[in-house]
């Protein structure tokens, strides 16, 4: 027995173990040892909590713009925080907690911060993430010490972002109940039941996955209000292009109606960063104006991504892309139920080497089986048209597929639209970690699935069909539509219904010309407006000749003149509005040219309204 190799064997692999167990021990005792002092304090530290504290939060509810009703709700909390006497007079008891429930980018942090700033309270902010470490017992610690500051601070707002991160169902994990995340779950649904009725604080969270959250969390005494906030209509999408647009400089010309129009499906950080982009495009052509068309293309660099110009495309790429890109379109505009066709281009943005937008003419809250097939179609209209012209297929169509096939699929398992399996639902598998079980499993039968899979097929060959259909009956169409993406690489709407209603290519072509003039005849104008805002009229006539040169101006959106004199310029030189535009022409001609030539707006990328 003594001598058994392994048993020996078996001996030597625990030793092996424990004396690196011993080491690892020893190695973090010294480390602490090091530090002194201060590996104490960082221990103890490391159980506090990491909520960033704003004592005067500045944002207001006149910043939040799209969601007045969620504005209202929000309301009641900033009453409770500032008069709670009269809420109690009643019997009444304010929401323990608020869940803020909505897609990314829909201002759920910013309601947040609203509710703070009107009712002036101290905003302590953490996200789902920061109560979680490696260590156990941490996230528990940090909780109990969250809540433990905001007593101190109450009245105040604790708002916890993405809450879903440390509030999953319980007994999804590999730890079971002991798992680390569970523990601290549990903290916090034992401190938000610990709250006295008096207690001044509200926990405001957010999420965008209610439908993974532990059910302990969403009852009455916890998160007991549920707070939706819905993507804006093009009532809220005008609405916060005006407050996103307040500290722009705009040209007169910007209508925020139409392009509350053009940005269905945006949310409000869409806007504000697509207002981002076209501000930076300004500035990039050393303009103090945000002109229409630099809107324009910031909408188009959120969808789709910045321009590549420089790529180097061969005449093959760009032959395919081309009749892709109208394949697209055509089918489109013959789909009676298809959304409308806006801007078709064959210049590469992000990782696709052309595009087709297209808008929905209405906020719809519900979508149609006709329009699901007609969108399908449409889609399809891409690889139809390389299959009838190029007589080959690429792989352009590969995220069109993809797409369709998601369309496809919601509509025989989830939205009853199948013929042989209507109007029921057999919804999608579990997901790891989401539900209670780690495996996923399928709610229905081989003998389904098989049938499922026969009705995708019958929906993409059947929606494949009339794509080809649609440019076979239209192929001269076509033809003229690549024509005129190769002469001008971005085509809209209206000239692609030009080219519909029998219109050629030249007078197509001539239209598009005349446009592009008459916009740069409108950001001139646009241009000199600009300058007769200022109360001192035009700052050229506050220029003496002799120094005119030397001398910069610009003017501020609110109209007012910033002259930059140089140092070896006296200050004498620069007069009141006496010396005009005329004398300076006659006297030094070079110095108008120059200056005009420096206030010249630049157009090259002007779009059309």
């Amino acid at each position: 027995m003594l001598n058994d190799p392994e048993a020996g064997k078996g001996m030597s692999t625990i030793l092996s173990i424990g004396s690196l167990v011993l080491l690892i021990g020893i190695g973090v005792m010294l480390f602490f040892a090091l530090r002194g002092k201060g590996g104490t304090k960082d221990a103890v530290s490391f159980g506090k909590t990491k909520a960033r504290v704003s004592a005067n939060v500045k944002i207001r509810f006149s910043d939040v713009a799209g969601a007045e009703e969620e504005k209202e709700e929000l309301k009641e909390i900033v009453e409770f925080l500032k008069s709670p006497k009269k809420f109690k007079e009643v019997g009444a008891r304010v929401p323990k907690g608020v869940l803020l429930v909505g897609r990314p980018g829909t201002g759920k942090t910013l309601f947040a911060k609203a509710v703070a700033g009107e009712a002036n309270v101290p905003f302590f902010s953490i996200s789902g993430s920061d109560f979680v470490e490696m260590f156990v017992g941490v996230g528990a610690s940090r909780v109990r010490d969250l809540f433990l500051q905001a007593k101190k601070s109450q009245p105040c707002i604790v708002f916890i972002d993405e809450i879903d991160a440390v509030g999953r169902k319980r007994g999804a994990g590999l730890g079971g109940g002991n798992d680390e995340r569970e523990q601290t779950l549990n903290q916090l649904l034992v401190q938000m039941d610990g709250f006295d009725e008096n207690d001044g604080v509200v926990i405001i969270a957010a999420t965008n996955r209610p439908d993974v959250l532990d059910p302990a969390l969403l009852r009455p005494g916890r998160f007991d209000r549920q707070i939706t906030i819905h993507m804006p209509d093009v009532k809220g999408r005008e609405a916060i292009f005006r407050v996103h647009a307040k500290n722009k400089p705009l040209a007169p010309a910007v209508d925020f109606r139409n392009l509350a129009r053009l940005t269905t499906g945006f949310s409000g950080a869409d806007i504000e960063n697509l207002l981002n982009e076209a501000a930076i495009l300004a500035a990039r052509d050393n303009r103090k104006v945000i002109f229409m068309q630099d809107i324009y293309e910031g909408i188009n660099k959120v969808i789709a991504g910045p321009q590549k110009k420089s790529r180097i495309i061969t005449e093959r790429d760009k032959r395919i892309t081309a009749y892709h890109e109208a394949g697209h379109a055509l089918v489109g505009r013959f789909m009676k139920y298809c959304d409308a066709i806006q801007e078709v281009s064959i210049i590469p943005r992000g990782m696709a080497e052309g595009y087709t937008i297209s808008r929905p003419r209405t906020d719809d809250n519900h979508i149609t089986y006709n329009h699901l097939m007609d969108t399908i179609a449409m889609t399809l209209g891409g690889r139809a048209a390389e299959e009838i012209v190029i007589q080959d297929i690429s792989t352009g169509a590969s995220m069109d597929i993809k797409q369709i096939t998601s369309i496809a699929r919601s509509m025989v398992t989830e939205w009853g639209m199948s013929p042989k399996l209507k109007n029921i639902y057999f919804g999608g598998e579990e997901e790891v970690f989401i539900g209670r079980d780690y495996q996923t499993t399928a709610m229905y039968s081989e003998e389904i699935a098989a049938i499922i899979d026969s009705e995708i097929r019958v929906i993409l060959d059947t929606n494949y069909e009339r794509a080809l259909k649609t440019i076979n009956d239209h192929i001269d169409v076509l033809h003229n539509m690549v024509k005129l993406l190769f002469e001008h690489e971005t085509i809209y709407g209206d000239e692609v219904d030009m080219l519909i209603d029998g219109k050629s290519v030249e007078e197509v072509s001539e239209y598009i010309k005349n446009k592009k003039i008459e916009q740069d005849k409108i950001a001139a104008e646009e241009a000199a407006k600009l300058k007769e805002k200022s109360p001192l009229g035009n700052p050229k006539d506050m220029i003496v000749p002799e120094k005119a040169a030397e001398v910069s101006f610009t003017i501020a959106p609110n109209g007012a003149i910033e002259i930059e004199v140089p140092e070896n310029v006296a200050s004498e030189n620069i007069e009141t509005p006496t010396t005009k535009i005329e004398e300076v022409k006659e006297d030094k001609p070079e110095v108008v040219e120059s200056l005009s030539k420096e206030e010249a707006p630049d157009n090259k990328e002007d779009k059309p309204e």
